[in-house]
């Protein structure tokens, strides 16, 4: 067990090392410098929203009123600095944009991730917001306020009952900063060129040979301390709540609406970020495919299947349990080993037995492992990722069923095989709870077999998992005879623990598919 998790930490430490290589978009046209590794920072500027610096533009633009018109702090710059998953989740409930570098800095090179160098390897790097005044801030997080803020809102009228043109002020201290470049140039038909971003991330999938949105996926933006985000909808197509009167800096966050998250969510950012660099204010539309840098096309494509996954789960009746709506998911380009250990949801870290056998490393596990680690290692195209990624979120259903007794033994089951059988994570199932394996891979295999059928029918050969001993084509011929997708699951309780319970649960559940249901398993004995 320990070398199972030395061999994850080491290969995850050496990635990290290696510039977050984990796990970026179309290179855009008009900006062919977006990188994809750590974010180079320039010069620090000097933030034109400070409200010290709205106030010199106000003594600027209205001489005589300024004196008698305040200028209000509406949101205050801050960072944070959580120390564990508990508190970054605090910080993630607040609703604010969080960002892993600071917002009043240069970019000299653009990327997905940036750790501050104050801040020692392995530990979360500082987070850093613009929050609203009245935010309750959490008690247990570190934070410092940076300074103090004004933000105009959008809906407030271009003059107050002051009389201040609050889009001029705005527009004055970015010049008043030496950031006037920033900004578009004053329009008679356009005037402060204000416009709120919209537009529209695709995906094509050349094995259907379709262009589709990526869906529910987090896009952001900002200038400065002033940032918008939207999630896309299920045709990939976005519309933020807040204008930009200059160009913002884009970006993706992998965080889905369905609640699962893609990323490194502890070592660098709550979620992987794949940065699209400078768009224009009216918005950023961008179509990802199979050449674009490989890992925001595999992010993207696992985002798709969990999407789809969760919806299908919900299709019909009776209904397959959704995996746990905070799931998390590691991506990895190198490795072709994948393992859906259930670590945040507890498994294996609350076993005393197995707690032991880490000792030292039960500490990082608890801190650094997600629910499930995707190998991708040879998985270039949109179908074969999708494939993976459709038998991680089968294996979260099937967990929500099961219990975290049984995946305890899975999971013990996957890492001794993995150490004892040259290094395969099913072994050959004559091992101690190989039951518990042969379960829980029926189900996955013959899941990802039917969801991808019915999203590729027969033109992709798929034969998942039939080379296997636990044989998931029992319950494929199970589905022919009417069991359904949704009917087989109904019975993977955590009372089935081998194959024989299985039969029997099956049976007593189906009794007018007895004879199909006998007659398929002693084929496969």
């Amino acid at each position: 067990m320990k070398r199972l998790i030395q061999f994850v930490l080491t290969a995850l430490l050496a990635v990290c090392c290696n510039g977050g290589a984990l796990d970026t978009p179309v290179v855009i046209p008009d900006d062919p410098g977006v990188g994809h590794d750590e974010i180079v920072l320039g010069k620090q500027l000097d933030d034109p929203y400070s409200v010290v610096n709205m106030e010199k533009a106000l003594s600027a633009v209205y001489p005589t009123k300024a004196s008698r018109v305040p200028v209000p702090t509406t949101h205050y710059y801050v960072r944070f600095l959580p120390q564990n998953d508990r508190q970054l989740q605090m910080l993630e409930k607040l609703g604010i944009e969080l960002l892993d570098h600071p917002m009043d800095y240069e970019i000299v090179k653009e990327g997905d991730w940036y750790h501050d160098p104050s801040v020692p390897e392995g530990e979360i790097t500082w987070q850093y917001a613009a929050v609203p005044k009245d935010t309750y801030m959490p008690p247990l997080v570190r934070y410092e306020i940076l300074h103090e803020c004004y933000i105009p809102e959008d809906n407030q009228e271009t003059k107050s009952v002051d009389g201040i043109d609050w889009a001029a002020v705005e527009r004055e201290s970015f010049r008043l900063t030496g950031n006037g470049d920033m900004l578009y140039e004053l329009s008679p038909t356009k005037g402060d060129g204000a416009q709120t971003p919209a537009g529209r991330i695709t995906i094509e999938d050349a094995d259907l040979g379709l262009v589709e949105g990526v869906r529910g996926v987090r896009v952001a933006c900002n200038i400065f301390v002033k940032t918008a985000h939207a999630f896309t909808d299920e045709d990939g197509r976005y519309r933020m709540s807040r204008s930009f009167s200059g160009r913002p800096r884009y970006r993706l966050v992998f965080k889905n609406t369905k609640g699962f998250c893609i990323g490194l969510n502890l070592l660098l950012v709550p979620a992987s970020i794949s940065s699209l660099g400078k768009g224009e204010a009216s918005g950023m539309d961008v179509l990802v495919t199979r050449d674009s840098d490989r890992r925001l096309f595999s992010r993207c494509v696992v985002n798709n299947a969990g999407f789809d996954y969760f919806k299908r789960c919900s299709a019909e009746s009776p209904s397959v349990k959704t995996p746990p709506s905070n799931l998390r998911l590691w991506l990895f380009q190198g490795l072709d080993l994948g393992i859906t250990a259930m670590l945040q949801q507890g498994v294996l870290i609350d076993n005393g037995e197995i707690g032991r056998m880490l000792g030292q490393y039960s500490i990082l596990v608890k801190l650094f492992l997600p629910d499930a680690i995707v190998g991708l290692k040879g998985k270039d195209t949109y179908a074969a990722t999708y494939a993976e990624a459709l038998h991680v979120f089968a294996h979260g259903s099937h967990f929500m069923l099961a219990g975290r007794d049984f995946w305890d033994h899975y999971v013990r089951y996957l890492a001794k095989s993995y150490l004892t059988s040259g290094f395969t994570l099913y072994g050959v199932g004559a091992e101690e709870d190989h039951s518990y394996c042969e379960v829980a891979e029926m189900w996955a295999f013959y899941t990802q077999t039917a969801l991808f059928k019915e999203r590729y029918g027969n033109a992709i050969a798929t034969n998942f998992g039939h080379d296997w001993w636990f044989h998931p084509q029992i319950f494929e011929i199970l589905a022919e005879d009417g069991l359904s997708w949704q009917k087989i699951f109904q019975v993977l309780g955590s009372d089935v623990t081998d194959r024989e319970i299985l039969q029997k649960k099956l049976n007593s559940y189906y009794p007018e598919h007895k004879s199909t249901i006998n007659k398929t398993f002693a084929l496969y004995n």
